[in-house]
């Protein structure tokens, strides 16, 4: 990974909507070192800039600000290893109370919602940690103990615990602050140095969702940009292994699903019983799945006759956005359903979906027989189903 992306991550940023170009950051710490200075670094394309520095009151209490026309984040350090990431918006006024040498875990935090998430992540990463230093301090004392393998054993199960419950709060916090550029930041989180709480190979369905989500929402932002490229290089490195949806074995019954249709109407997935149906989910959004879309008109039209349907699940964010994708493309004769609820749509943990285009192809019963079948292997599959 390039350094310029992981010190982008470090920080982070939020999405904006701005009423005015200021932000106030109204400052006040406890303990604090009378006649200290305390910095506000601004990050930049790949570094950090001082912009402004502020001599601490005897009271504890400074003040920063600056005009800003996008969302900005900035690094309030009293040096290199004490500092806090705040991820700001025009128009906000930031208030902080933090012990003056432990600045990275405030006690207080109000006017910014960013940076409040951040801490809110920081807070479960320092509980880890905590309980990962832990661990080794037993570690330590056992060194001489006759029972030394077994301690570790108990030892290693219960770091892996720890991690692991790390890595699930992680991708909670990731799926519900998708759209904001914090979900970033979580990507790249340590328990250790060198010790990632998400595993680039492991977690890539994270990686390609939070890069999905975030090129949407901000196509043309240098660190989203960044963050493209390498999730691009990472799938490249990555060859031969399967990023989409774990192919379901025959047996599995589909989920029911009953969202409204384009009128309204609430259609279910039930109701295409006695039809070779391809469950598809996709968004006007999502580019692979517009150039999908073509090879659906064409097994449409190919074996529509002979019992096929077609059942498009769209994760769209709007209606308006939805109907204009099925229209540009063409796809108003099968089936069309959404609750327009982007990646917070109903269907996301009923079929467990972390990426789009995703596909499951059902027998006239309802029963999974194949998944995620593009182009090629689509045709293939449903010439071996219906025959030539």
């Amino acid at each position: 990974m390039k350094n310029n992306l992981i010190l982008f991550l470090i920080v982070g940023m939020v999405a904006a909507s701005c009423k005015s170009n200021n932000i106030d950051i109204n400052v006040k710490l406890i303990n604090p070192t009378k006649g200290e200075y305390v910095y506000l670094d601004e990050l930049q394309p790949d570094k950090l800039v001082t912009v402004d520095s502020a001599m601490v009151s005897e009271d504890g209490t400074f003040i920063f600000s600056r005009n800003v026309e996008n969302p900005s984040f900035y690094l309030l350090k009293t040096d290199e290893t004490n500092f806090l990431t705040m991820l700001l918006e025009p128009g906000q006024n930031i208030k902080i109370t933090a012990y003056r040498d432990s600045l990275n875990y405030p006690a207080i935090i109000s006017g910014s919602k960013g940076t409040a998430l951040m801490n809110d992540y920081n807070i479960e990463l320092r509980k880890t940690i905590g309980q990962l230093k832990s661990l080794r301090e037993v570690y330590l004392r056992s060194l001489n103990a006759s029972d030394l393998p077994a301690v570790m054993d108990r030892l290693d199960s219960l770091a892996n615990i720890y991690l692991n419950n790390l890595n699930t709060f992680t991708k909670k916090y990731i799926d519900e602050n998708l759209t904001s550029l914090i979900s970033m930041v979580a990507l790249y989180q340590q328990a250790a140095p060198n010790e990632y709480v998400l595993n680039p190979e492991k977690d890539i369905k994270y990686f390609l969702k939070v890069d999905s989500a975030l090129s949407l929402e901000y196509p043309e932002y240098e660190p989203v940009k960044s963050l493209h490229e390498q999730v691009q290089a990472l799938v490249a490195d990555l060859k031969g292994h399967e990023l989409s949806l774990p192919v379901s074995g025959g047996g599995t019954e589909a989920p029911e699903i009953s969202l409204p249709g384009p009128q309204g109407d609430t259609i279910k997935l039930s109701s295409t019983r006695g039809k070779v149906v391809l469950l598809d989910f996709w968004a006007s959004w999502c580019s692979p799945c517009r150039r999908e879309n073509p090879n659906l008109v064409k097994a449409y039209e190919t074996y529509h006759s002979k019992g096929f349907e077609i059942f498009q699940v769209s994760l769209d964010k709007t209606r308006e956005a939805w109907l204009k994708g099925i229209a540009d493309d063409h796809l108003e004769k099968w089936i069309h359903v959404s609750d327009v609820k982007y990646w917070n749509s109903v269907v996301v943990p009923l079929y467990s979906i972390e990426s789009i285009p995703a596909n499951f192809l059902l027998d006239k019963d309802g029963m999974v027989i194949a998944s995620n079948l593009r182009g090629e292997m689509l045709q293939v599959k449903l010439e071996e189903v219906f025959g030539k």
